[in-house]
């Protein structure tokens, strides 16, 4: 079987599978299939791939739990626990790891909502009209929207009984 991480077969100059790789993880978290799919086209034996994907997770360089928690702590300020674990899924991770970050995320649903909805909007919705938009637009960062209404709710009682405290969120 001829090697492709030979130098004989690589360019002058050109970094080998495991260099990109590590070079790749030394940026920020991967998942498996990421890494996979960035790794291919510089690979011409996919089972090498396999084999060296299982090396760096062995050498714990590769790691689902990890991965997940990146990519939560990325993108869990601007959006709904649904749109998190939907791009989460993407990257077929293993169930466990699934379970825990939902877990996470919906422990902080209404926090983050808050802060989503004050940092957007600022000020309750006074028509029908303007509500509508607020929760088409927070639907639409993946918070449920049973998580919007109350957020709503919540926002336009405390304007209605007295403005919130100055450095609180409404």
């Amino acid at each position: 079987m001829v090697n492709p991480e030979s130098p004989k077969l690589r360019a002058a100059g050109e970094p080998s599978l495991k260099a990109r790789a590590i070079s790749l993880l030394s940026r920020r978290e991967h998942s498996r299939t990421e890494l996979r799919r960035k790794l291919l086209p510089h690979c011409e034996d996919p089972a090498q791939l396999e084999t060296l994907l299982d090396d760096l997770e062995r050498g714990n360089w590769l790691s689902h739990e990890r991965f997940a928690e990146s990519l939560i702590h990325r993108r869990a300020p601007r959006h709904g626990w649904r749109r998190v674990m939907q791009e989460l899924r993407q990257h077929d991770l293993p169930e466990e790891t699934l379970t825990e970050a939902a877990e996470a995320l919906q422990s902080t649903e209404m926090e983050r909502a808050r802060e989503v909805w004050h940092k957007r909007f600022g000020t309750p919705p006074e028509k029908p009209k303007e509500y509508a938009r607020q929760l088409r637009y927070m639907a639409a960062r993946g918070f449920t929207a049973d998580t919007v209404r109350r957020v709503l709710a919540e926002v336009g009682s405390k304007m209605a009984d007295d403005l919130h405290q100055p450095g609180e969120l409404p």
